[in-house]
């Protein structure tokens, strides 16, 4: 399973940053950002397969392209928000960490606009 593989890994890394944070702060902060990054690559590749699936499900159901990508796009920026505040959080930037988020946010929710609007658009012809 490769869960097993990236918590071993995570859990080498963390021994080492305990050990090297005392004697080279900066080193052992290079370490978390490339096991973040080795993490976050690991991850990425096995995404391919659920935005086919999301794809195949889209066209079955009928459903415009345009707002699938819209999701996909919501949830992708949940992710990597998610992840670049916790990345600041581990420099100890909690400030820019929720700066991050807010960004994040605002980012939703502009993208979300369109599908809001659709849902109104529906419950508004559904009402006599």
């Amino acid at each position: 399973m490769e869960i097993i593989q990236i918590i071993g890994l995570g859990f080498v890394v963390t021994l080492l940053i305990l050990i090297i944070k005392q004697q080279r702060p900066e080193l052992a902060l290079q370490l978390g950002l490339t096991l973040s990054t080795i993490i976050f690559l690991m991850v990425l590749t096995k995404l391919t397969v659920v935005l086919d699936l999301f794809r195949d499900l889209a066209e079955k159901a009928n459903i415009s392209q345009l707002y699938l990508n819209t999701i996909l796009k919501i949830i992708g920026i949940a992710y990597v928000t998610e992840f670049g505040s916790q990345i600041c959080r581990d420099a100890g930037e909690g400030a820019v960490a929720g700066k991050i988020e807010f960004a994040g946010k605002v980012l939703v929710m502009i993208l979300a606009v369109p599908i809001i609007a659709l849902v109104l658009d529906t419950i508004v012809r559904l009402i006599p």
